[in-house]
């Protein structure tokens, strides 16, 4: 049986719990939600006070991120303008953190599309 996988962006995870319910509904069964972002690791644990300077990296302060202990990876984190502050995203589609992966049959895969987008993801 030929198998079609879908990706989706949303902007929450509850909506694409909503969307996973939903299929779940329609019968789809290989469903999986996962937070994915541009920068590795969960965010700080912790709260860094920057007057005291013991943070590794402005990325590291503003990103919450995991970065490597490299000097490059440090600098090329802090120039992003999510750890500036200096520039807006603007486009609000971008911004779909939370993925939704579904493995349909092939055949039902339109079906499962559909169902994916009334919950406000993006195929």
């Amino acid at each position: 049986m030929k198998e079609r996988n879908i990706l989706a962006g949303f902007h929450t995870e509850e909506d694409a719990g909503k969307a996973k319910e939903a299929l779940q509904q329609a019968g789809f069964s290989i469903i999986s939600i996962d937070r994915v972002g541009q920068f590795p690791g969960n965010g700080n644990e912790r709260i860094m006070n920057p007057i005291s300077g013991e943070f590794p990296s402005l990325g590291n302060l503003t990103l919450a991120g995991d970065f490597p202990s490299g000097r490059d990876a440090s600098v090329l984190a802090a120039v992003d303008p999510d750890a500036s502050g200096m520039a807006d995203r603007g486009d609000d589609d971008m911004n779909r953190s939370v993925l939704l992966t579904a493995v349909v049959p092939e055949e039902r895969g339109d079906e499962a599309t559909e169902i994916i987008r009334s919950c406000g993801g993006m195929i």
